[in-house]
């Protein structure tokens, strides 16, 4: 039997974009920046089309959490292949403060309603590089969980999960429903053309809020000041390896 699908797609600061901290320092500076997908998200997106194409599933429902904006996300999804959105709205001071936390409370709320096989999520997204929702939402709904996947076989209502840990490759196999978190090597995503464009302004796309969807989002966490990295000093050169080994020693580092 067909499976079906959940896709967390995260609309972030476009990764080609330099990020500058607000001058009062209480974020990163968002208005009239370029936005796109989360890349992580897109790999996930890709691999629930792949599994679509096998006949292992039979629908995505694609999910963003945010502003307004999140629906030219979800329509991205769509073009490349979901078969509806959900977008729960989450405006101004809210979505400013909105944590993993919350997020993840929202996506196990919507998996319940919809009564998804699978989860898949990008192992985390490019702006604040949390690595905890999918984790989190294993969690909360007790379900299994192979989060940094490089490669997914699913057959039989289980899934054969290829990951990625520090030692090289690890695989485990894990019972549907679950819950999947995607890697860079995963897969490469795939561009929508102009036809599919087309076509995702016709999918449907439904509006919701956390209440709902029965969630409370209020922030657990307090964010009390944003900094840039040092600037890297420049570097110097050596004519030799006694100079070299001099260096260092001044600098206390052998």
């Amino acid at each position: 039997m067909a499976i079906r699908i959940l896709v967390g797609v995260k609309r972030a600061i476009d990764y080609a974009v330099k990020i500058q901290v607000k001058t009062d320092k209480t974020g990163v500076v968002t208005d009239g920046v370029k936005h796109s997908m989360n890349p992580f998200d897109e790999i996930a997106v890709e691999e629930a089309i792949r599994l679509k194409e096998k006949k292992i599933a039979q629908e995505i429902i694609a999910v963003s959490c945010g502003p307004a904006q999140c629906q030219e996300t979800l329509r991205t999804a769509l073009a490349l292949g979901a078969d509806r959105a959900i977008h729960v709205e989450v405006s101004g001071k809210d979505y400013e403060m909105l944590q993993p936390l919350a997020v993840s409370k929202l996506i196990s709320a919507i998996a319940k309603k919809e009564n998804v096989d699978l989860i898949l999520l990008g192992k985390q997204a490019i702006d604040d590089d949390s690595n905890q929702t999918g984790q989190m939402v294993a969690g909360l709904l007790s379900w299994p969980q192979a989060v940094f996947a490089s490669k997914v076989d699913i057959k039989d209502k289980q899934a054969e999960v290829v990951r990625e840990i520090d030692g090289g490759l690890e695989t485990i196999r894990v019972k549907l429903p679950a819950v999947i978190t995607a890697d860079l090597r995963l897969n490469q995503p795939r561009f929508a053309n102009l036809p599919s464009i087309q076509k995702a302004k016709k999918k449907p796309m439904a509006k919701m809020s956390p209440k709902d969807l029965g969630v409370d989002i209020k922030p657990h966490l307090e964010y009390l000041s944003y900094e840039e990295p040092p600037k890297r000093q420049g570097g110097g050169r050596v004519s030799s390896v006694d100079e070299l080994i001099s260096k260092l020693k001044e600098k206390g580092l052998i």
